[in-house]
């Protein structure tokens, strides 16, 4: 049994998994931590970690970044493994958490669905054939309410595909900002807002004569709740140390 503490269980997403997690044997979750602390399922939720029982395998956090140091405090004093599931972090709080996989295991992905993990393999095979002689853009839709752009997978996505090129790429955000042709060395990243569109990632490969595209449509929140609680039941147990979703994949 993984017993797990649901951070923003009172947000869309911690209510998804919470949904999920009741129909499930082997997972329970031990109780929530919410600014909002009302009670809409069957564990208890806390605004203050020091009012809470001990004894979780693991935290689920779809917060916000501003509850960042509250649960890495938290984690790193109780030994308590941590599936960062937030988006919007920054470079120093994504570098705290590299910090804190020194103490304790943490699992860390810009996107916690395994099929957009599944698409990043499946690019970087193609751009490691493809670099000489196609174009790359990547293209990425959300909801209207989102508040970052590009999303974070959509960085994610062409951060892996750098690490593939032989040269470093540029990324070009703005066409407009710049009138000029489009050089070999750059990665295109587009984002679009608007509805309610869950999530979208195309990933274009434009040579002479020949598309190829890459493409992955999140139709609910669903599949990232499902990913962070198989991330959580992943790294129960495991020894200290940085995990993504490559580990969940290669096993």
């Amino acid at each position: 049994m993984t017993n797990i503490i649901l951070s923003g269980c009172n947000g869309k997403m911690g209510q998804v998994i919470s949904r999920l997690v009741s129909d499930m044997d082997d997972v329970n979750i031990l109780f929530g931590y919410d600014i909002n602390t009302d009670k809409k399922w069957d564990y208890e939720v806390y605004s203050d970690f020091a009012d809470a029982p001990e004894g979780a395998d693991v935290v689920i956090d779809f917060s916000h970044p501003a509850c960042f140091d509250t649960i890495v405090d938290y984690c790193r004093s109780t030994k308590t493994a941590l599936v960062m599931a937030t988006t919007g972090l920054s470079n120093e709080q994504k570098q705290m958490l590299t910090e804190l996989s020194g103490d304790v295991a943490v699992f860390f992905s810009a996107n916690m669905s395994l099929g957009v993990n599944l698409l990043i393999s499946l690019v970087k095979k193609a751009a490691s054939l493809l670099e000489d002689s196609f174009d790359i853009e990547i293209i990425e839709k959300h909801h209207n309410q989102k508040i970052d752009a590009p999303s974070g997978t959509a960085l994610m996505i062409a951060d892996e595909i750098a690490d593939t090129l032989t040269n470093a790429p540029e990324y070009v955000y703005d066409r407009h900002a710049v009138r000029k042709k489009r050089t070999k060395n750059e990665i295109g990243i587009q984002a679009v807002r608007g509805g309610t569109i869950v999530g979208e990632h195309d990933v274009i490969f434009a040579g002479n004569d020949e598309i190829i595209e890459i493409k992955h449509t999140a139709m609910s929140k669903e599949v990232f709740a499902v990913g962070s609680i198989k991330a959580a039941k992943f790294i129960t147990g495991k020894p200290a140390g940085m995990y993504d979703m490559k580990n969940i994949m290669d096993v």
